[in-house]
Parts: structure tokens; C-alpha cells; sequence
């Protein structure tokens, strides 16, 4: 197939090259605009952006698509059959989705109609799913609301953090979607719609939904902090200074003092009161200092029992 991939973030990049690997004509890449990034704000590839330069392939960085005819010109112009879509970061308006013979087919990390939105990797884990997956979708003018096509599952692990999963998704993803092509040349794909009674959002992930509020229960911070890790991490405060929580045990049903406070400190763990439960944490970062254990942070800092976090 005449292929144009669109993507920006590392997910997407297993595809590209599973596409590539696969022996289609990836014609052209599609990816956000390239941002300053650090210190000395140098403009940054995106990942899709790198490998496909990797493969010689030309790439395209339309500010916003749906008002960019410029950009559609050339689109139209690639030709291609199919248009593949994985975590893009923009909404494709009708005239490019109609323009392929396969149409736009995008791989969503989650298990539509359940988790919908920007962030489905992240919230299956914080909400506490047992499963999870990855869908192939015929995409239409709504938000992830277009006909799935194949779906894979994979179980979540209680050691499963958003970074496990994101990279197992991406694998899985990437296989799924060569599936779906190969279906669709042969005619044998059976559209399946959704059902919208049965959707949920994934809202964006943000740095302040990171810090943690020691009034819910252990298990809901523990899922927490497994999930926005590594990015943007869960945290709490230190003496004035931003602590990062890493990873972290749940001691169920133990209440002793106010949530926040730490009641409890041990060669391995620092014990932390919640709403409900007590989270025993194992893996920590102070401001300005690296990730470590919490037997290298407690040689190296004087913790009391009592101290309030947060």
C-alpha cells in the first residue's frame, strides 16, 4: 500500500517502522511542528520526525491541518491509500479522512469505546482496569468515536507503571495495524460501531494532577503514582521542596495518624498515613537530589516519625 503515517511521540514510532518493515511505500510522514526544547530552547525533532529522516522519508509539519490547504494539496498530491494515524495531536477534518481509498485507520491505546481522549494509557492505570489494549479504528470527524475495526488485550500488571505500558501498547499496536492493512486489502474487515453509553474520557495528563492528596485512599495514590510514571511523576512536598514518590506499597486498612503524616520508618520504607490504608513508600527523589531507594535516602537525610508530607 501507498502509505502516509501520521505521529508524533514515541508510540507512534513502532508503527512507522512496522509499516516500513512490512514492505509498504510509506510516501510521506505527517508530524507536529518541532519545539524549543531545555535550557538553550534549540528546536527539538519530534520522534516520528527523527525516524522518518532515519528512512529518507519526506515529512510534513502543517501547524493545523484543517486550515492548511496548502498542505492538503500536497496530500493529495502523495496519493495515498491508506492514511495511518497514530497519536498525531490534531483532529483530521472530513476532506482529508474521505481522501484515501482505505480511508484514515488510527491505533488507539485503549479499549474503545472506553477511554477516549489523550491519555488512555495513564488512566487504565490510576482508575484501576484489570485489562487494557489497543484498538484499530476507521477514524471519522468525532473525537475516537469512529468504527473499530481489530482489538488486542493485555492484562495490567500490579507492577505496571504508564511507562510499561506505554511500551507494550506500542508493540502491540504496531502488529495490530499491519493486521488491519492486510484485512482491509482483502476486503475482510468488518467494522464494528460503538457504543457511546459505554464511553469514558481520558483527559489530558497534567503536572498538577501528579500531586498527591494523602485524604484518598492508599490503593488510589499507589495507582497514582504507578501511572504517571515517568511523566510527570507523582509528588508531594518535603520541607518546603518537592518530593517525587517513585513507587510505593499499600498497607491496607492500618489508620494511626493524620493522612500525610508519617507514622512509620523502616530500613526500605518511609510509612505514610492516607485516608484509608497506609502507603508505604520505596523509591523517592528530593528536589535537586537523583531517584533512589528509600534505605540511600534516609543515609543521607534525617526523617522523623510524625513529619507531615504534602
Amino acid at each position: 500500500m501507498r502509505v502516509v503515517f501520521m505521529g508524533t511521540p514515541d508510540f507512534s514510532v513502532s508503527t512507522l517502522e512496522s509499516i516500513i518493515k512490512h514492505g509498504h511505500e510509506v510516501v510521506g510522514v505527517v508530524t507536529q511542528p518541532d519545539k524549543p526544547k531545555g535550557r538553550g530552547k534549540s528546536m527539538q525533532f519530534t520522534p516520528v520526525k527523527e525516524k522518518a529522516l532515519e528512512y529518507d522519508i519526506p515529512v510534513y509539519q502543517p501547524v493545523r491541518v484543517r486550515t492548511d490547504e496548502e498542505f492538503k494539496e500536497e496530500l493529495r498530491k502523495l496519493n495515498p491509500d491508506v492514511i495511518v494515524v497514530v497519536a498525531f495531536g490534531q483532529i483530521l477534518p472530513k476532506d482529508v479522512l474521505d481522501l484515501p481509498k482505505y480511508g484514515c485507520i488510527n491505533v488507539h491505546a485503549s479499549l474503545l469505546p472506553k477511554y477516549r481522549g489523550a491519555a488512555p494509557i495513564q488512566w487504565s492505570i490510576i482508575d484501576g482496569e484489570e485489562e487494557t489494549g489497543v484498538t484499530t479504528m476507521q477514524m471519522d470527524i468525532g473525537c475516537d468515536t469512529g468504527d473499530m475495526l481489530l482489538k488486542a488485550t493485555t492484562k495490567i500488571t500490579r507492577e505496571d507503571t504508564g511507562g510499561s505500558l506505554f511500551d507494550r501498547l506500542a508493540v502491540m499496536g504496531a502488529d495490530l495495524l499491519i493486521e488491519t492493512l492486510e484485512l482491509a486489502e482483502q476486503g475482510k474487515l468488518q467494522p464494528e460501531k460503538q457504543e457511546d453509553s459505554k464511553a469514558t474520557h481520558a483527559e489530558k495528563i497534567t503536572k498538577t494532577l501528579g500531586e498527591i492528596n494523602f485524604n484518598h485512599d492508599a490503593a488510589y495514590i499507589e495507582r497514582l503514582i504507578r501511572g504517571l510514571n515517568p511523566w510527570p511523576s507523582a509528588y508531594t512536598h518535603l520541607a518546603g521542596k518537592t518530593l517525587k514518590v517513585w513507587s510505593a506499597d499499600v498497607i491496607e486498612g492500618k489508620q494511626e495518624g493524620t493522612p500525610g503524616q508519617i507514622v512509620g520508618l523502616t530500613k526500605d520504607a518511609v510509612i505514610v498515613q492516607t485516608g484509608n490504608g497506609q502507603l508505604a513508600i520505596k523509591e523517592l527523589q528530593l528536589e535537586g537530589k537523583k531517584r533512589m531507594t528509600v534505605d540511600a535516602f534516609l543515609r543521607g537525610y534525617q526523617l522523623e516519625q510524625g513529619t507531615m508530607l504534602g
